[in-house]
């Protein structure tokens, strides 16, 4: 089992940087890629960006140049920072985790909420 803690959202203007973090524990020797989708009001849930543990990233087409992804503390822990927000981007920003094929699961975190002002 992995437990994820995500951490860094809240209330941001428009034209704002929030950074979110989320640490994953427990029997992380499996993870794979770690990211961040995002799910906002009356919307389905979509990618943010996410990487692999060689270092693979994607991001979605309307983050590029705005947002960063990085890994970190033995490669259990990734970090999202955002910078320009704009007020569309308000969601709730939920971490997950991916293990490789061989195990096979996906774990999910709680979820923050990004909220960005006009």
């Amino acid at each position: 089992q992995v437990q994820i803690v995500e951490s860094g959202g809240g209330l941001v203007e428009a034209g704002g940087s929030l950074m979110l973090s989320c640490a994953a524990s427990g029997d992380t020797s499996a993870i794979n890629v770690m990211g961040w989708y995002r799910q906002a009001p009356g919307k389905q849930r979509e990618l943010v960006a996410d990487i692999s543990r060689s270092g693979w990233i994607k991001y979605a087409d309307s983050v590029k140049g705005r947002f960063t992804i990085s890994r970190g503390g033995a490669q259990n822990t990734v970090n999202l920072q955002m910078n320009s927000l704009g007020p569309e981007e308000t969601a709730v920003y939920y971490c997950y985790v991916q293990e490789f094929d061989y195990r096979g699961h996906t774990y999910w975190g709680q979820g923050t909420q990004v909220i960005v002002s006009l």
